[in-house]
């Protein structure tokens, strides 16, 4: 199967668009386990594009249990380079009223036991993390939502936590105080397994709600959520359509090799078998 360069992951809704071709589903099975579904793979604006519904269709599973790692690692065997994450938020502030969109540039993690790494067992990697989200994939994000007149704001500290419930007033008062931008459960791992897998990673962030600071309007439901979500799904896919043709020129920023000073152990010091295991990162730099 051909390389495909760009991957989306998501809520359904998505990858059916009426504009995507020669759609297939792949099913894939990684050192990790499973990825959530199947990788519907199709053609848009003549580009080969992979979709992951994210809790899997039928919304199945929860932030916490999701197995980031094999997500990731699933659309890094397919040969993405790009990754865009479509995913629901809360505003902290006023000015991204519900109905808004948000791409974030960093990222603040409040989650608690999730696997984080690819590596460990043997083998230390410490990425370069200050820009969570590659600057210039978000910038075509951005530009790609605002090409739909969608109101969207470039920028923001995207606050996540473990969930599965909502915040208690307290917590979200607190996160305002910290000054973070948005709050959510998915962005972490997803970013930092993106950046070791030497993938460009940003967010197309939905704002549903006010969390439940804002005291003149409702606290967030699930009801609220899917609600807005289902609202935005047809600027979500005017902005994908967009978004792919700019992205055809090779990749210039510094994810794509994201590994290159950051394996810190002793090349032979590295047992064997984990080398082979994660042989789709490390045969780049270690060699077979």
């Amino acid at each position: 199967m051909e390389p495909v360069r760009i991957g989306i992951i998501g809520g359904s809704g998505v990858y059916e668009m009426e504009a995507l071709t020669d759609v297939e589903e792949v099913w894939l099975d990684t050192p990790f386990g499973p990825p959530s579904d199947a990788y519907i793979i199709g053609t848009l604006e003549g580009q080969r594009v992979a979709f992951l519904p994210r809790h899997g269709r039928g919304h199945r599973i929860m932030p916490g249990e999701l197995n980031s790692r094999a997500n990731i690692w699933g659309f890094k065997m397919l040969g993405v380079e790009r990754l865009i994450s479509i995913t629901a938020c809360g505003s902290m502030k006023e000015e991204y009223a519900p109905g808004h969109i948000v791409i974030p540039d960093q990222l603040f993690d409040r989650t608690r036991g999730r696997p984080l790494t690819f590596f460990g067992d043997g083998v230390v990697v410490h990425i370069s993390f200050a820009e969570p989200f590659c600057p210039q994939l978000s910038r075509a994000v951005y530009e790609a939502v605002q090409e739909t007149g969608a109101p969207v704001h470039l920028g923001g500290t995207f606050l996540t936590i473990e969930g599965p419930r909502f915040s208690t007033k307290a917590e979200s008062l607190i996160f305002r105080q910290w000054g973070v931008d948005i709050i959510g459960m998915t962005a972490v791992p997803e970013a930092q397994l993106a950046r070791e897998a030497e993938i460009c990673y940003a967010a197309m962030a939905h704002v549903t709600d006010y969390d439940v600071w804002h005291e003149a309007e409702e606290p967030v439901t699930v009801e609220m959520v899917v609600r807005r979500l289902l609202q935005n799904t047809e600027i979500t896919k005017q902005a994908v359509q967009r978004l792919i043709p700019k992205l055809q020129a090779p990749r210039t920023c510094a994810c794509g090799h994201a590994l290159k000073d950051a394996i810190i152990t002793d090349r032979s010091r590295i047992p064997p078998e984990v080398k082979a295991r994660l042989r789709l990162l490390l045969d780049k730099y270690l060699g077979s």
